[in-house]
This record gives structure tokens, C-alpha cells and sequence, in this order.
């Protein structure tokens, strides 16, 4: 592999909502071939999101060549409750419920993780935009997958903010904080948090009507997975959300990837997930100020270009190339 080609990722989702548009940004450019995608339980229920990640594939004019692995379908060891009354019964505005007919692969998500890192030390980037139960399990089967995959990107966690589901978590670590702590004490891992999404990703109506005015497949169908996240948003007391906005953590965690001098700060922590039932369920410890004596080992993406950002995911709607811009 050459510097030229192009990242070889497996997209890691709980597919509904802005994990859509992630797997859009992701299927519309050429700086990464996507491996595969692997659904883990999350957003919604399990058998929407498997065909609601075959369906977006379909929209981006790729599902012939990006199988879809159906990985574990419950946390490690809590309940959790499902997202719809934010992305919309289904998970996909709530009124679009995909029968694609499309197969999934016959492989099991942690069979397959832990086999394309095997056969390919160093090759694998894994894209986490949900809750990190499969690559917890993908770990108890391969301990050595910290070394055999060249890089972990993951959308989790308020760093030192509100969370989204409670105050203290955000929905990915709420959802199975004990894989959370897993893969981020085994790890080194980059990771995009609420904060920065809600800082750098939100999107309003200028947006929207510029997204209208394409009138192309792939803005339609944003507008149409964004339709109940947008009416949840105006009806928030958070004060960056109480309007008619929606927010892209998904996306920006892939856009990082895709279009990495987007970043404007990072700096590396010891970040530790509280995986205790109770009221700090899925907490994320940050040490920004470096009171620990625990290693620091996660890269925290604390900043980035919004304006860019914004441009790759028009372009990608618009061009069908999120680096048109560019």
C-alpha cells in the first residue's frame, strides 16, 4: 500500500439518522475504500438498521460492493433504550421504512473485523460510529487487534460537556458503557466527542434550503432523515439546539478521516467511560488537565473547520464528491 491509495476503513453502525449521511460521506469519495459496514445494536431496532445501512449504500450507488455484516445485537451487559423519539420511528425520519432485499453477508461483524485485521496487519482503519460492543467482543476473540489495525476512529462521549441522552453521557457510551471502557483502555483510539459536534457540525435552515434548492437524490434524502431530529431540536432547552438545527456527529467523525487538516486542535488524554449503572452511566473521564497518573493514550478532537465540513457534505450532496471544493 502506497500513500496514494486509499485508507481501507470498516464503518462500524447503529444505522439511522446522521450514521446514514456517514456512510454517504464515506461512499462519495475516493480517499478510503470501504471494507465493509457492521451493525451493532444501538439507535434503533436491530433489523431497521441493518436494512437502513443497505438501503443508504443503495442511495450512494455502492451497495454491490460494500457487503453489510450483522454484528451483536444487545449491549455486554445493560439494557438500553432505543433512539426513535430523535431520528423518527425506524430511524430514518420516520416515515421511510427500506425492504431492500439485499443480503447480508454471511459472515458474523466480529468474525469479520477480526479476520480483515489477520490477513491485513496494519491495512484496517475501523470507523466507530456507534456503540463500541462489537469491537469489544472483536478484542475478546483477537487480543492482539490493538497491534493488527493501523487506526480506531470513534464518534463517543461529552468531553467535559452535557451529554445528549443524560447530563453526564453521550448516547454511544450510554448505550454499552462496558465496551466503551473495553476498547478505550485496550486502544489507542481518536475520538470525536458531542462537544465538538455540537460546536462545529450544526447545521440551520440556510443550510437546508441550499440543500433543497439541489433537489438532488442524495440531498432529498437527507432532508428526509433529518425531518424528526430537526422537529426534536427546535423543542431542546440546550441552548445551541433549540431551533430548527441538526447536528452531523457521524459525518464529522468520517470527514476527519476523509479530509484530516480539517482538524484544527487535538490533543491527547487519558480518557476513561464510567461503566456503572447509575446516574453517571457512560461518563467519559477526560484528564484535560492531567491529574492522573494513567497513560494518556486517546487522541480528543477539540476543534474543527465547520466551514469545510459543511462543504464536503454539500458537495457530497450536490457533486456526488465530498472533496469537489477542495
Amino acid at each position: 500500500m502506497t500513500d496514494s491509495d486509499p485508507t481501507r476503513i470498516i464503518i462500524d453502525t447503529d444505522t439511522a439518522g446522521d450514521d446514514t449521511q456517514a456512510l454517504v460521506l464515506a461512499a462519495t469519495s475516493d480517499r478510503v475504500e470501504i471494507e465493509g459496514v457492521t451493525i451493532c445494536a444501538g439507535n434503533v431496532p436491530f433489523d431497521n438498521q441493518v436494512e437502513n445501512a443497505k438501503y443508504t449504500l443503495e442511495q450512494a450507488g455502492v451497495a454491490d460492493e460494500v457487503p453489510v455484516y450483522e454484528g451483536v445485537r444487545s449491549p455486554l451487559q445493560k439494557d438500553h433504550k432505543f433512539a426513535e423519539y430523535i431520528h423518527g420511528e425506524g430511524g430514518l425520519g420516520g416515515e421511510l421504512f427500506p425492504d431492500t432485499g439485499i443480503p447480508s453477508a454471511d459472515e458474523h461483524a466480529v468474525d469479520f473485523i477480526v479476520r480483515s485485521a489477520r490477513e491485513n496487519p496494519g491495512e484496517i482503519t475501523l470507523v466507530c460510529i456507534a456503540p463500541l460492543t462489537n469491537l469489544a467482543v472483536a478484542l475478546q476473540h483477537e487480543p492482539d487487534l490493538p497491534a493488527l489495525l493501523d487506526e480506531v476512529l470513534i464518534m463517543g462521549g461529552a468531553v467535559n460537556t452535557l451529554g445528549n441522552i443524560t447530563p453526564t453521557a453521550e448516547y454511544n457510551f450510554w448505550v454499552d458503557p462496558d465496551a466503551a471502557a473495553i476498547v478505550l483502555d485496550a486502544f489507542e483510539t481518536k475520538l470525536v466527542d458531542w462537544g465538538v459536534t455540537v460546536r462545529d457540525s450544526t447545521f440551520d435552515t440556510d443550510v437546508f434550503e441550499e440543500i433543497e434548492a439541489m433537489g438532488t437524490p442524495l440531498g432529498d434524502f437527507y432532508l428526509t432523515i433529518t425531518e424528526a431530529v430537526r422537529e426534536f431540536n427546535k423543542q431542546s432547552d440546550h441552548d445551541s439546539l433549540g431551533d430548527d438545527v441538526t447536528t452531523q456527529p457521524d459525518s464529522l467523525t468520517v470527514a476527519t478521516l476523509l479530509e484530516p487538516d480539517i482538524v484544527e486542535e487535538a490533543t491527547t488524554y487519558h480518557v476513561a467511560v464510567d461503566d456503572r449503572e447509575g446516574m453517571t452511566r457512560g461518563y467519559s473521564l477526560v484528564d484535560e488537565l492531567g491529574v492522573t497518573d494513567e497513560e494518556h493514550r486517546t487522541r480528543v478532537i477539540e476543534s474543527v473547520d465547520g466551514d469545510r465540513f459543511q462543504q464536503m457534505m454539500l458537495d457530497a450532496f450536490r457533486h456526488g464528491d465530498p472533496h469537489r471544493g477542495k
